[in-house]
C-alpha cells in the first residue's frame, strides 16, 4: 500500500472493542489526521462500549471481523481481541493490504508466532505489534539515557509491576492458559520486550519460578479453576552478559508505585517511577540525584489506563503510514516478546533454566 499524504486522513477499523479496543478508540480521536470509521466485535455489550467511546460519532458496525475486512472503508485496522484470536484475525488481515496494529501478545503460541513472521514478510502495509509500555515518558526517557551511556555500559536491568488481579473480560476467556498463553506471555511479553529494548542484547535464557498463590483460587467456570500464574521472578541472561529480572505480583493493589525499572551500569543507575511520572538518574561518583518529571495531560490520561502511552504509540504508528516508514515495534519484537514468556511458562512447570534454543529463537 503506498503511503498516505499528509493531508489524507488515515481510516482506522477497531476489531474487539472490549476495554483495549475502546482505549484505542479514545486516544484515537485525540490524534489529528485519523478517523475511526468502523468497529467490530460479536459481543453486543463490547460494540455498545464501543459506541459510549465514540461519543456519539456514527461508525459501521459489524459482528464479523472478517466482514468489517471486506467491506468497511479503512485504511489500518487495530486488533484488540482476545489474545486467542491473533493469529486467525492477522491471518485475515495479511488476505489485504490494510496496515494493522495488533495488541499484544503477538500470539498465544510460539508456532503461530513463527507462522505470522513468515507471513507479515509479504504484507505489502505497514504490521506493528502494540507495546504500550515503551511509550511511558518515563519509560522511553530511560530507555533514551541507557543507549546514550548516561549510567555506562548496563549490567542489570530490574522490572518491578507489584498491582492489581486480572481484570475480568468477556466469557472470562482470561482466566486459563490456554487462551492466554499464561501470565508470562499475556501480561509480561511487555516487560521482556523492555528489556530487549533497554538491554540491546539477543535474550538466551531464561529461569523462572512462580505460583497461582492467592488470585482466583476459589473462582470456577463451567466447572474449572483458573491455572493461571499471580505472581513470579523471571530472570533472563543475554548473550553480551546482561542479566535482566522481572518481579511480578498481581496482588499487590494500592501498591506506591505500579512500575518500577532499575537500570544499572558500571558508572550509574535510571529508575522510572509509574504512575508518579519520574525518571532519576544517579552517577556512582555523585551524590545528588537527579529527577525529571514528566506532567500528564489530563485528556491522555482519561483517554486509558496507560498513562498516556497509547496516545503516543499512535502517533508514531500514524506517522509510520504517512512516511511508509518501518514499524517501531516489529513482528520480530513480539515474537521474541512471546518466544521469552513461553520460555519463563514452562521454566516455572519444569524447574529449570529454558534456552530460547530450544523454542527456535
Amino acid at each position: 500500500m503506498e503511503a498516505a499524504t499528509r493531508d489524507d486522513t488515515i481510516r482506522y477499523g477497531i476489531i474487539g472493542t472490549g476495554m483495549m479496543g475502546c482505549e484505542h478508540i479514545r486516544n484515537l480521536a485525540l490524534l489529528p489526521g485519523v478517523e475511526v470509521v468502523a468497529i467490530a466485535d460479536p459481543d453486543p455489550r463490547s460494540r455498545g462500549w464501543a459506541r459510549l467511546a465514540l461519543a456519539g460519532r456514527a461508525v459501521a458496525e459489524y459482528e464479523d471481523y472478517r466482514e468489517l475486512l471486506r467491506h468497511a472503508p479503512v485504511d489500518a485496522v487495530v486488533i484488540a481481541t482476545p489474545n486467542f484470536t491473533h493469529y486467525d484475525v492477522l491471518r485475515a488481515v495479511f488476505e489485504t493490504d490494510k496496515h494493522v496494529l495488533v495488541e499484544k501478545p503477538l500470539c498465544t503460541d510460539v508456532e503461530d508466532c513463527k507462522r505470522i513472521l513468515d507471513a507479515a514478510a509479504t504484507h505489502r502495509g505497514l504490521v506493528w505489534v502494540g507495546m504500550e509500555y515503551r511509550y511511558m515518558r518515563p519509560v522511553a526517557r530511560l530507555v533514551e539515557e541507557v543507549q546514550r551511556g548516561a549510567i555506562g555500559t548496563l549490567r542489570m536491568l530490574s522490572i518491578r509491576e507489584h498491582r492489581f488481579p486480572f481484570l475480568p473480560k468477556v466469557d472470562d476467556w482470561n482466566r486459563f492458559n490456554r487462551y492466554t498463553g499464561g501470565t508470562l506471555v499475556e501480561k509480561c511479553c511487555h516487560f521482556f520486550d523492555l528489556m530487549r529494548l533497554i538491554v540491546q542484547q539477543r535474550p538466551v535464557r531464561v529461569y523462572a519460578s512462580g505460583g497461582a498463590d492467592v488470585n482466583h483460587r476459589h473462582e470456577r467456570y463451567h466447572g474449572e479453576t483458573p491455572d493461571i500464574l499471580d505472581n513470579a521472578f523471571a530472570v533472563v541472561d543475554f548473550a553480551g552478559g546482561a542479566r535482566a529480572l522481572l518481579d511480578l505480583c498481581m496482588f499487590a493493589e494500592n501498591s506506591s508505585q505500579e512500575l518500577e525499572i532499575a537500570a544499572t551500569g558500571d558508572a550509574g543507575k535510571a529508575e522510572a517511577f509509574v504512575p508518579a511520572q519520574r525518571l532519576v538518574l544517579t552517577r556512582r561518583e555523585r551524590n545528588e540525584p537527579a529527577t525529571i518529571r514528566f506532567p500528564l495531560a489530563a485528556n491522555l490520561a482519561h483517554a486509558g489506563a496507560h498513562h498516556g502511552s497509547t496516545f503516543f504509540e499512535h502517533l508514531a504508528f500514524r506517522d509510520a503510514i504517512r512516511t511508509a516508514g518501518p514499524p517501531v515495534v516489529s513482528v520480530e519484537d513480539g515474537a521474541l516478546a512471546v518466544a521469552m514468556g513461553a520460555a519463563g511458562e514452562r521454566s516455572v512447570r519444569e524447574g529449570r533454566p529454558i534456552e530460547l534454543a530450544e523454542l527456535g529463537f
